[in-house]
């Protein structure tokens, strides 16, 4: 796999991550609000929070792959971009 395709399979992995992330948060509060108003009690909204939030989580690890995180080299590497990004 070239370095492009590589690059284009992370941005959409984290782009998939962030919008499911935001509808998981969005969802939730509603839920969150009807149970409060008119269930009186919260079972709805932890078993779509659990599963769900399993989801999430799975879309995360594949958007920031936890190889990235323990590499040795990942200061260094942060530092590089943060370096890239102040000279632009």
């Amino acid at each position: 796999m070239n370095l492009r395709q590589e690059a284009e399979r992370r941005v959409d992995a984290k782009i998939k991550f962030q919008e499911n992330l935001y509808k998981y948060l969005i969802v939730n509060v509603i839920i969150a609000i009807i149970c409060f108003v008119f269930l009186q009690s919260f079972w709805l909204l932890l078993f779509v929070m659990f599963f769900w939030g399993i989801d999430v989580i799975d879309d995360f690890f594949k958007a920031y792959p936890f190889k990235d995180i323990v590499n040795p080299n990942y200061r260094e590497d942060m530092i590089n971009k943060e370096i890239s990004r102040m000279s632009d």
